[in-house]
């Protein structure tokens, strides 16, 4: 979670392509956790205790999770915005946000306040991409992150089309950098985030897979918008 502005340095937005592109490139290495199993074929890997296998998948979500908030310090550090973190509370329940200088050009806000969104819909593209079959496999790690990165997405969603929450949400800092109602932020963020559900269910529906790759390059395209 992040949300402020900044009077710093003018960065050149193109840059933040060579930042996405080095955060995914640490997600994309998990993809090799273990190797991809043919559905239907016979496993030659033992079962894994229940108990280990949730404590892989819980992990994972907690990968997801610092993963996000990487996210919006790799922008705040590249933009100079002086990050910091504070206490928030969600309808009583304690969080927190990382927060930064107010001032900052639209589109740096925007860049920031998305940042944990890319982190988390390339994540999912690596991941699907390389191990379509993931629901198939023994694989809790990368099933608890791949569920993280959709959860959470549905949760800002909702938190969006509610219009809910501490004012530092990304949601509402991408909205406002937009000029757009939250509501229709909460939509861009849930759109991928079902398709790569669905394609985690149903590998072989490849309107899913286009589909949520366009919803994702978009909202990167957005940030010419925030302007």
């Amino acid at each position: 979670m992040s949300n402020g502005c900044a009077t710093a340095t003018e960065v050149r937005v193109p840059r933040v392509v060579l930042v996405v592109l080095l955060v995914f490139g640490l997600v994309s290495s998990a993809g090799a956790q273990t190797p991809p199993e043919m559905p239907g074929s016979p496993s030659t890997t033992p079962s894994e205790h229940p108990v280990s296998s949730l404590g892989s998948f819980l992990a994972g979500g907690a990968i997801g999770l610092a993963a996000h908030e990487s996210g919006h310090l790799l922008f705040d550090a590249l933009f100079r915005a002086n990050p910091g973190i504070r206490k928030v509370s969600f309808h009583g329940f304690p969080f927190f946000a990382i927060t930064h200088d107010t001032g900052l050009p639209r589109s740096q806000e925007f860049v920031i306040d998305s940042a944990g969104f890319w982190v988390q819909q390339l994540g999912n593209e690596i991941i699907l991409t390389r191990r379509p079959n993931l629901g198939h496999e023994r694989a809790p790690l990368l099933k608890g992150l791949v569920a993280f990165n959709v959860l959470a997405s549905a949760a800002y969603s909702g938190a969006a089309f509610a219009r809910t929450g501490p004012v530092e949400r990304d949601t509402r800092g991408m909205a406002d950098s937009l000029k757009w109602k939250e509501p229709a932020i909460g939509a861009l963020i849930l759109a991928p985030a079902l398709l790569d559900a669905i394609r985690y269910f149903h590998p072989d529906a490849k309107w899913a897979t286009w589909g949520s790759r366009g919803v994702k390059v978009g909202m990167v395209l957005l940030v010419a918008r925030a302007r």
